[in-house]
């Protein structure tokens, strides 16, 4: 049973009726840190599951609009609707204009429209400094402890710890940027006429563009990427990586970014409560090449 999808469709009729928006047939796209639905009306509802959405989702709404004004090929916010971001039943819920996809894209894409993103100034309005990519883990370790053994929240504890140090010790030498925050290739739609939009900027903030950068590197370490992906990517973006010398410091702290949703989730979702235990097992193992899951396996 799928708690999180259950809670988000039950509110999805009374949202959409309050926006004046056909909620028959929607479609669910995915559930993560938002339950994402596609509607007839071309448009796509995201409703939210996480705990600080009221105060991150503003200024994700504002980005979206700041990149509009520039013609940055990102999703569109669909404001026509209503004041955003809306609140019903505490649940935090954003339109947004649905973009046909066809294909899939390619990490040279995503290496050029992440180059693109960085080289624009960053916004001139309040956004988050990516100061520590670890407080969802370390947070869901100390609030979700019905999903953790004892040892498992020491270990976790003590392997935060020192990655946390270890972040703050990396130096890249290079001016903070705007980061999307979670660039992988699963956030990047491929638009009928091939050109290439980014999506979901739920971790939209400033910050070392090597955070945006690793994703695709640790998308070969996970989940299924090849090197030919990795090469692509770096050609396209201008740099490589791989060549850095935090360049294991933060494979090893996007390994352990990647497992704080599950921990959150666990207790509502059964693919959170079959993932995190393979991730927690690898970790623990210090395996680094295990396979993870985005969605169950065929």
């Amino acid at each position: 049973m799928n708690i999180l999808a259950d809670e988000a469709t039950a509110i999805l009729a009374d949202v959409c009726e309050t926006v004046g928006l056909d909620a028959r047939d929607a479609r669910l796209l995915r559930v993560r840190s938002n339950a994402v639905f596609k509607l007839r009306d071309a448009i796509v509802v995201r409703i939210a599951t996480a705990p600080d959405a009221l105060t991150r989702l503003p200024v994700v709404l504002a980005v979206a609009r700041w990149l509009a004004e520039r013609g940055f090929p990102a999703v569109r916010p669909a404001d026509e609707l209503c004041a955003q971001p809306l609140v019903h039943e505490d649940r935090v819920v954003t339109f947004w204009h649905y973009v046909p996809a066809s294909g899939r894209p390619t990490t040279h894409q995503l290496g050029k429209i992440l180059r693109s993103l960085h080289r624009l100034p960053v916004p001139p309005f309040p956004l988050k400094r990516l100061a520590d990519p670890l407080a969802e883990v370390r947070h869901s370790v100390e609030h979700r402890k019905e999903v953790l053994t004892p040892c498992q929240r020491v270990w976790l504890r003590d392997r935060v710890d020192e990655l946390t140090t270890r972040w703050e010790s990396l130096q890249t030498g290079a001016p903070a940027v705007l980061l999307h925050g979670d660039a992988w290739i699963d956030n990047l739609l491929r638009c009928r006429d091939g050109h290439a939009v980014l999506c979901d900027w739920d971790g939209v903030a400033v910050g070392p563009r090597e955070w945006d950068l690793v994703h695709t590197y640790h998308g070969e370490r996970r989940f299924g990427l090849t090197s030919a992906d990795v090469d692509e990517f770096a050609g396209a973006y201008g740099s490589d990586l791989r060549g850095w010398h935090g360049y294991a410091t933060l494979m090893e702290i996007r390994d352990m970014y990647a497992i704080g949703i599950h921990i959150r989730n666990a207790t509502r979702d059964p693919f959170s409560r079959k993932e995190l235990p393979r991730r927690l097992d690898s970790l623990t193992r210090g395996d680094g090449q295990a396979r993870w899951y985005l969605a169950e396996p065929a």
